[in-house]
């Protein structure tokens, strides 16, 4: 198989796999937490809300990516495949081509940095490119095939990843904050859950006894309300239904 068929078709794969991504990081911070020094994760609050602060950055990025979304573009994809009834090329998709992926990124380092590990961080980094350039090149192909030229031109004066041009242009639609609550609420309760987990396991380590720091019982279920309030809502009315969202 060609290179650019196995990119195509390995990108493919893990786009319809890409939630099982933050289990892995549980999973191996747990690991690590466990083989690693301990003394160095001991609880520090100021620090812990950088890390926080880092993960829910990458949330604001993906709200402002979101609001600002139409139904079925090439930001609006699905556990099946790729789905683009139009191309975005106003707000942020005017300064990079994938700005949900920068935002998980950011999601994700946070708890990363809660292990406390350059090491860590730096291989998390090149797991992050490696997964995600694939992913990137899947959805690529299917825009290229879809849209030719028009995708063409405005990749080759947009940057993939790290904006590195700032021509930006006004989105099409008005920000929808209900749009943003209907698609968001999970990405923002998985925060606090893997912070939470991460504190769990943290202080077993360090003390064999299971309990989690005061900050992060108040911050979990604070959360957890967001969340449940948000989710019934969701499901039971047609309050966060917008047209064309």
């Amino acid at each position: 198989m060609a290179l650019v068929h196995e990119f195509e078709s390995s990108g493919n794969w893990l786009f319809k796999r890409r939630s099982w991504l933050p289990v892995f990081i549980i999973v191996a911070g747990i690991v690590m937490m466990y083989l690693g020094n301990r003394q160095a994760i001991l609880f520090d609050m100021r620090d812990e809300l950088i890390f926080l602060g880092v993960s829910l950055f990458g949330e604001v990025i993906r709200i402002l990516t979101v609001g600002f979304t139409p139904r079925n573009t090439s930001g609006r994809n699905t556990i099946n495949g790729q789905v683009a009834d139009e191309l975005n090329v106003t707000g942020i998709y005017s300064l990079l081509r994938h700005p949900l992926y920068l935002g998980n990124f950011f999601m994700w380092l946070g708890p990363v940095l809660f292990l406390r590990s350059l090491g860590v961080t730096l291989v998390f980094g090149l797991i992050y490119w490696l997964y995600y350039e694939r992913i990137m090149f899947a959805e690529e192909q299917f825009l290229r095939k879809k849209f030719g030229d028009i995708y063409d031109k405005w990749s080759e004066k947009v940057s993939s990843f790290i904006p590195y041009t700032f021509k930006f242009i006004p989105p099409k639609l008005s920000f929808s904050v209900k749009n943003v609550l209907k698609r968001e609420y999970n990405s923002f309760v998985n925060i606090f859950v893997i912070f939470t987990l991460l504190d769990l396991f943290r202080n077993y380590f360090l003390s064999e006894r299971i309990y989690l720091n005061v900050m992060w019982i108040y911050l979990f279920i604070s959360a957890g309300v967001i969340w449940l309030v948000l989710r019934t809502i969701e499901k039971r009315t047609h309050w966060l239904d917008v047209e064309g969202r």
